[in-house]
């Protein structure tokens, strides 16, 4: 399920942000938590499955109301299981945006985690 992010939330989305290679650094994460925090451009949601938050995608909208991945991270234990798409489907089902696209450092992770599922899918 899809939980849009709020401040109670900050330690788990900062863990789940980790995950990304560019998000390694406390100090850059909590930059990037603040510029998802204050700036009404960048959304954030969690997937949470059960009781447990694992997973987080982060967008970027602009003045169209496009949304671009900036941010797609899925706990290790959980990854291979669908848990990306799933999250990106659900994205793109709020009917909230014109269109969903990935960044150039988000796409790679994107394409390789749908191009899994549907290999398992294969089997």
């Amino acid at each position: 399920m899809l939980i849009r992010y709020k401040k109670a939330l900050e330690k788990i989305a900062m863990g789940l942000l980790s995950f990304m290679p560019n998000e390694k650094d406390v100090k850059k994460l909590t930059e990037t938590i603040d510029s998802y925090e204050n700036d009404d451009h960048w959304v954030l949601y969690l997937w949470k499955k059960n009781e447990e938050y694992i997973g987080i995608v982060g967008l970027i909208t602009d003045e169209h109301n496009n949304a671009t991945i900036q941010h797609v991270s899925v706990v290790p234990s959980y990854r291979g299981e669908g848990v990306a798409k799933e999250m990106l489907q659900e994205v793109a089902e709020l009917g909230q945006y014109q269109s969903v696209r990935a960044t150039d450092e988000t796409r790679a992770f994107v394409q390789k985690c749908i191009n899994c599922i549907d290999e398992k899918a294969d089997d």
